[in-house]
């Protein structure tokens, strides 16, 4: 779902394989969709996932082929700079993702940090209106809950701007709805809120990566 604040990112991230250098840097805040926007293009580019907390063993089984690194911030640094260099010589495409610029990642290798401030950065702002209001009536439709018109804006007048938390919420409801045999509504909607108002771990706990295979039905 595009907005007015992803729209600058998801077309960057559409341009590849004509990223300059390569390589791209997708960053933004906690729930700003950097993560699904980075698994779009890694299923549309066949790219591998890396994660470098480790060097990975066969750098060079990587050539000429995308790569996806998420939370690019704590890779290891030596292996980040093969993995720019390789990229830059062949033109398949690196895909970093952080929650900041490449500028304040740390580095004590000179040579990785010039290919770091050379980096094409796109970012994600927190998500707008319209972009919360698109993902909260997709995540209803995929539990099959048709909820009252008048929901989505108290929703949105109340809920952190984060669509993993918008996830949640929207479980929240689907469970409430089932338990207390009432329709999603305004009126559950802020019975939820006022029970969990205060309590600031309450979607700790769901904010994993949806799981759009729900079978629930209205």
């Amino acid at each position: 779902m595009v907005s007015s604040s992803n729209a600058e990112a998801v077309r960057a991230v559409e341009a590849w394989p004509a990223w300059h250098g390569g390589a791209l840097a997708l960053v933004g805040p906690e729930g700003s969709g950097k993560t699904h926007l980075a698994q779009v293009w890694r299923r549309r580019a066949k790219a591998a996932e890396l994660e470098l907390g480790e060097p990975p063993s066969d750098l060079q089984g990587l050539i000429g082929r995308p790569v996806l690194v998420e939370h690019a911030d704590r890779s290891d640094p030596e292996t980040l700079f093969h993995l720019i260099n390789m990229t830059a010589q062949s033109g398949a495409g690196l895909l970093l993702t952080a929650r900041t610029t490449p500028a304040a990642w740390p580095s004590s290798l000179p040579d990785l940090r010039s290919r770091l401030n050379a980096l094409h950065v796109a970012e994600l702002g927190p998500p707008d209106d319209e972009l919360l209001q698109g993902v909260l009536q997709k995540f209803f439709r995929e539990r099959h809950i048709r909820p009252s018109d008048d929901i989505f804006s108290y929703l949105l007048r109340r809920m952190e701007r984060s669509v993993p938390v918008a996830w949640a919420i929207v479980e929240r409801l689907d469970e409430a709805s089932d338990a207390e045999h009432r329709p999603v509504s305004r009126a559950l909607a802020r019975q939820i809120l006022e029970e969990d108002d205060g309590t600031p771990d309450l979607f700790e706990t769901r904010l994993a990566e949806p799981d759009s295979s729900g079978d629930n039905s209205r």
